[in-house]
């Protein structure tokens, strides 16, 4: 399938592992790694860091097929949850980015095109999260206003 707005295609990325079983070498235990979890949340990492984390220091391969949980729903268990989900708050910075390097380059219509594709990917995403309950319905993206979010 061809990407949204470039025309080219292929499968970028690293694959998950194909068996869904909890392999032997694992250590630790399900309470353990849920405890990990909520603790490299409280130190202030994200859901994708805190998976990381887990790989690199603590040999988990994946956290969900040890516990049976995403970590995004055992942070949501123990309300450690964030206001604006993860990949909404990437792309936000990336717009802001672009707004600020845009009044120092006028002339850039690449990254004017860019700001174009990222803030209308904010609003597809946006309206996904506010259809799913994650954000209130009143939810709008304002590059003024959500400023003060990431800042």
């Amino acid at each position: 399938m061809a990407r949204k707005y470039s025309g080219a295609r292929g499968k970028s990325g690293s694959k998950k592992p194909v068996n869904k079983i909890t392999p032997s070498w694992i250590n630790y235990k399900l309470k353990e790694i849920e405890k990990l979890v909520i603790k490299l949340s409280k130190a202030g990492k994200s859901a994708s860091q805190i998976g990381m984390h887990l790989r690199d220091s603590y040999g988990i391969p994946s956290v969900k097929i040890a516990t049976k949980k995403t970590i995004s729903e055992i942070l949501k268990e123990n309300k450690l949850e964030k206001q604006i989900p993860e990949d909404l708050m990437a792309l936000i910075k990336k717009s802001i980015y672009l707004r600020k390097h845009l009044e120092n380059n006028k002339k850039d219509m690449a990254s004017k095109r860019g700001l174009e594709l990222t803030d209308s990917k904010i609003r597809r995403l946006a309206k996904y999260y506010i259809r799913k309950g994650r954000l209130p319905e009143e939810w709008k993206f304002h590059p003024e206003r959500v400023k003060l979010y990431v800042e």
